[in-house]
């Protein structure tokens, strides 16, 4: 690999990565993304999108904002020395008309 090369950050929910061995713990990292009440309003404003109980509009929005929160996490765990996250949870909330998306995990640092 190139020195201007990155490799991908490895995230995982589950609590190791098989077939690599953890040599060192970093911390708690998370990453957060914020949706704010003008999404429900204008999702609810094109509610002819739903079809069958679904809007792909909403899940496009969550979607975004999902990948966002990762991406911060990922962006954290790398500034804390990791190369993966291990034990990724990712939580949903609804504050005050405005929905967060965040994901928490553990930065390690995984052989290569």
């Amino acid at each position: 690999m190139k020195p201007w090369e990155k490799k991908a950050m490895i995230v995982t929910t589950t609590p190791s990565v098989e077939g690599k061995r953890i040599t060192a713990y970093k911390g708690v990292v998370v990453g957060e993304a914020i949706l704010g009440a003008n999404v429900f309003r204008d999702l609810f404003a094109g509610i002819t999108d739903i079809i069958g109980g679904r809007s792909s509009a909403y899940e496009a929005s969550l979607g975004e904002a999902r990948t966002t929160a990762l991406r911060e996490l990922e962006q954290r765990a790398s500034a804390a020395g990791g190369n993966a996250v291990v034990g990724v949870d990712l939580d949903y909330e609804v504050i005050n008309n405005m929905l967060m998306v965040s994901a928490s995990g553990t930065a390690v640092v995984v052989e290569d």
